[in-house]
């Protein structure tokens, strides 16, 4: 015999809840279908709350239903839960107790009129509820602001994450930017200067942190894309990071910011090896940090030192930017003198991985800064194979610091055409520029016939210093151009020819060697006498009699 328990109206109001919840309109029509047609052959209640049936449908199929846990009920068909078996089933289970079996057909419109009651409530409760947290917050940061000359780098970005944290749904650009300080600024109490920099320094890092920091997804992958107005956003906040970190050189050696300082170079320490490959927001502010704050600094070696311990200890921790701890490590050893051993950080990033050139040419600027002249040339020669000169400005900017370094040490001159020749294609444009500047007009007329350069890719006044300091130069490069066109064997070719042919006749009268001249064009028609376009081409250029 099968137990009745008592199936009270709270059970059953939930009853109705759940199949509106669970159960869709097709589902339960299909369950009503079999529960009319008698398909429950079996129902069982193991206990009070536990029912056990056995549905006839394309098999038998044994169905268990949960009414305290509905999603632990189960139904062995291929659906698995929530099926119609399961539903035929519960139809069963409450005509058993005399209940309205219509009732939970109509689940869904049944629950719909009291729904917008409950919810109402639900969301009064929430506002009450998050009106009262919001309160709380409120306290508790205007309390803590009170405090903030006490609290350290730590505990301000905890201050700082409540005092925006009603930012945090907007969208990420200069906008957001501005309203996150606002709302820093806003409880901020009037601090000591030096507390002040160090406080407004930190604002802007976190507020940084916020623009730049990509979720993962559920494989672990950090994302490091930026979308375009949010890039633009933390290139402008960088900038102003930037500024503050140099007019705080002062105040950070004092000895009495001792702890701020080491605490601001452990949070950009932190956030630097938390940024992937491709991102290096914090690692632009950690090498600056350094550089501008204790480099220069009687204890300055030893703190490096330091530093490099524990760097080395990040290296076992779970970092994704392998870039920026050899980077790190590299300007380390830099400020320290020891180029050699930066040489071998730098080289130790995986080959896959560019080295942005805006960390390479710190290092020179480094260099320069310091006028240290023979290791910015032994730089500018390492740093040459780890370039990806992508950018005409990186190709610029690389070059200047081999001028900078030539007129300080002009025995680093030959150092310096080797590195550029290495540094082809990129540095063509800049090669050629340098080679007519320092007047070495042969050289650079071997690089254009190396190159099969057309004479006419160059106006008249970029070739007019070489037809006047060395125009003999300039005869292979005219007739290897004729040449080339005279083998396209069309009009348009021959057409050019006969144009290079007189600019060639022109030289050659200015360096009074008629002679040879006269004697080229009778060849040059004589050879190619076959070609009746050219030899046309020739007496409309009054070449030929």
């Amino acid at each position: 015999m099968i137990p009745t328990y008592e199936l009270d109206d709270d059970q059953w109001d939930r009853l109705v809840r759940d199949v509106a919840k669970h159960f869709g309109e097709v589902t339960i029509n299909r369950g009503f279908n079999y529960f009319k047609r008698g398909k429950v052959v079996k129902l069982t209640l193991p206990s009070e709350r536990i029912v056990k049936a056995v549905v006839e449908g394309g098999d038998l199929y044994h169905v268990s239903v949960n009414l305290d846990s509905f999603s632990s009920s189960r139904c062995d068909c291929p659906v698995g839960y929530y099926c119609k078996h399961m539903f035929a089933s519960i139809l069963r289970y409450a005509d058993m107790h005399n209940r309205s079996v219509h009732t939970l057909i109509n689940a869904k419109s049944v629950t719909g009129s009291a729904a917008p009651k409950a919810r109402a409530a639900s969301y009064n409760e929430a506002r009450q509820l998050a009106a009262k947290k919001a309160a709380e917050d409120l306290a508790f940061l205007q309390q803590q602001a009170k405090r903030i000359a006490e609290l350290s780098v730590k505990e301000w970005h905890e201050w700082f994450a409540l005092a925006t944290a009603s930012l945090m749904q907007s969208s990420r650009n200069t906008q957001f930017v501005n309203d996150a300080l606002a709302a820093i600024y806003r409880y901020k109490p009037s601090l000591p200067a030096d507390v002040d920099a160090f406080f407004l320094l930190h604002a802007h890092l976190f507020v940084l942190g916020k623009l730049t920091k990509q979720p993962q997804d559920l494989s672990g992958y950090m994302y490091s894309y930026l979308a375009f107005h949010t890039h633009h956003a933390a290139s402008d906040l960088q900038g102003k990071v930037a500024q503050r970190i140099v007019q705080m050189a002062g105040t950070a050696v004092r000895p009495d910011n001792e702890a701020r300082t080491r605490q601001t170079l452990f949070y950009l320490r932190s956030e630097m090896l938390a940024e992937t490959n491709e991102n290096h927001y914090y690692l632009r502010h950690y090498l600056q940090a350094w550089k501008e704050w204790l480099i220069g600094q009687a204890d300055g070696s030893f703190a490096s030192e330091e530093e490099f311990i524990r760097l080395n200890e990040a290296q076992t921790a779970d970092s994704p930017s392998s870039l920026a701890l050899n980077v790190a490590r590299a300007a380390l050893r830099t400020f320290q003198g020891n180029d050699e051993e930066a040489w071998n950080q730098l080289r130790a990033i995986d080959e896959r991985t560019n080295i942005p050139e805006e960390f390479l040419l710190g290092f020179l600027d480094y260099l320069a800064q310091v006028e240290s002249w023979p290791r910015l040339a032994d730089w500018l020669v390492e740093v040459a194979p780890l370039l990806n000169l992508r950018k005409a400005s990186g190709v610029r900017a690389y070059s200047e610091y081999w001028d900078l370094a030539v007129r300080h040490l002009p025995e680093a001159g030959p150092r310096m055409w080797d590195s550029l020749v290495s540094l082809l294609p990129h540095t063509r444009e800049l090669y050629e520029e340098k080679l007519l500047e320092t007047g070495q007009w042969r050289r650079w007329m071997d690089f254009q016939l190396s190159m099969s350069s057309d004479p006419l890719e160059f106006r008249v006044t970029d070739l007019a210093p070489i037809e006047k300091n060395d125009p003999e130069a300039l005869l292979p490069f005219y007739h290897q151009a004729v040449e080339r066109y005279v083998l396209l064997k069309n009009r348009d070719g021959y057409k050019t020819a006969v144009k290079l042919l007189k600019r060639l006749a022109k030289l050659y009268k200015r360096l009074k060697r008629e002679p040879l001249w006269e004697a080229f064009i009778d060849a040059f028609a004589d050879r190619h006498s076959r070609l009746r376009a050219l030899q046309e081409e020739l007496r409309k250029g009054k070449l030929l009699t």
